[in-house]
């Protein structure tokens, strides 16, 4: 009995992995559309056990507050109180956080908006890393979890947002930045 279900275990998984499937699958934009909310929807159910939603979050929460860390070490703003474990607040959970002791003009927004340079590393891995991947379904599921973890902690929190809005002359500054380099292009 083993060995029949075995069997059948194999030959669903290269009916997966077959060419024809991949290619219809990876073609077809709903099945990635699908994917994701499936992932996310899974997430979120998480939320109801704080065991879980730390088991979930972790990765990206590691790489969320590791930028954070590494842009307040390079500008200064001393970064202190890194945590990666989550707890309750009003609104909900905090995932992780890192402190500053020296945040300023200059180093307020790069060290708040710090997890968007995740955004390429995600396009790297887009770019990349996908196209040398062994083209099976284990490894789709695989890289649109990975890519929907980096993406989703790219993104700055409200309190990122706050800290970034602390200082008016850096948002000055860093839009005066950002405007020379759009016209030097």
């Amino acid at each position: 009995m083993l060995n029949q279900l075995y069997i059948k275990l194999n030959l669903l998984v290269d009916k997966v992995n077959s060419v024809s499937f991949l290619q219809s699958f990876f073609d077809n934009r709903f099945y990635l559309i699908l994917l994701v909310i499936i992932l996310v929807h899974l997430k979120n159910a998480t939320y109801k056990s704080m065991f879980l939603c730390a088991l979930i979050n972790m990765p990206g929460t590691i790489l969320h507050e590791t930028m954070h860390f590494i842009v307040g070490l390079l500008l200064n703003a001393k970064p202190c109180n890194f945590t990666l474990f989550p707890r309750r607040n009003e609104n909900g959970y905090v995932m992780g956080s890192v402190g500053f002791t020296n945040i300023t003009f200059y180093n307020a927004i790069p060290a708040s908006m710090a997890p968007l340079m995740l955004l390429p590393i995600g396009f790297y891995l887009n770019r990349y890393f996908l196209p040398n991947m062994a083209p099976t379904f284990t490894n789709y599921v695989l890289y649109v979890l990975l890519q929907t973890i980096i993406i989703e902690n790219a993104l700055p929190s409200s309190a990122d947002f706050k800290v970034a809005r602390m200082y008016f002359l850096g948002i000055l500054m860093y839009t005066a930045i950002g405007v020379g380099l759009f016209l030097m292009l």
